[in-house]
């Protein structure tokens, strides 16, 4: 069974210009949740906190019923880029409404969990109504009318 979790609205909130794959930090118990279809993304961001980025807002429910291992399950998730990466979108940030968001939550094939993550300039709101009427045309096309 394949896990992949992927945050829609962000498509429709922002134009999405670079992705990056990068390797996320997780307790035992988390990525356990994960591979039981237990993470949302859907207020999620990233944020750089010192030299280290780290994704906010990740929800990842607790796993089982242990009080021992329980996961807080918004807590900051370290992300694991090489450093020419994070200097090139450490760059990129400074100019004016850029924002870094994750965009997919993935199990690779070697079984580490990944995320990838977009840099990402914000929609104004004729940019949204123009991205659901795409929508509802290309909608209307699949049916076939």
């Amino acid at each position: 069974m394949a896990i992949d979790v992927k945050n829609k609205r962000a498509g429709f909130e922002y134009h999405l210009l670079d992705t990056y794959e990068c390797g996320i930090v997780l307790m035992g118990s988390e990525i356990k949740s994960i591979r039981n279809n237990g993470a949302t993304m859907g207020e999620a961001f990233c944020a750089f906190v010192g030299s280290d980025l780290v994704v906010r807002g990740m929800q990842i429910n607790p796993y089982g019923s242990n009080p021992h291992f329980v996961h807080e399950p918004k807590r900051d998730r370290k992300l694991l880029l090489h450093q020419k990466e994070l200097d090139k979108l450490k760059k990129k940030l400074r100019d004016t409404g850029m924002t870094i968001v994750p965009t997919r939550l993935f199990i690779a094939k070697n079984g580490f969990a990944k995320l990838e993550i977009a840099l990402a300039k914000g929609k104004k709101m004729f940019d949204k109504r123009e991205s659901l009427k795409a929508k509802d045309v290309q909608r209307d096309i699949d049916r076939g009318s």
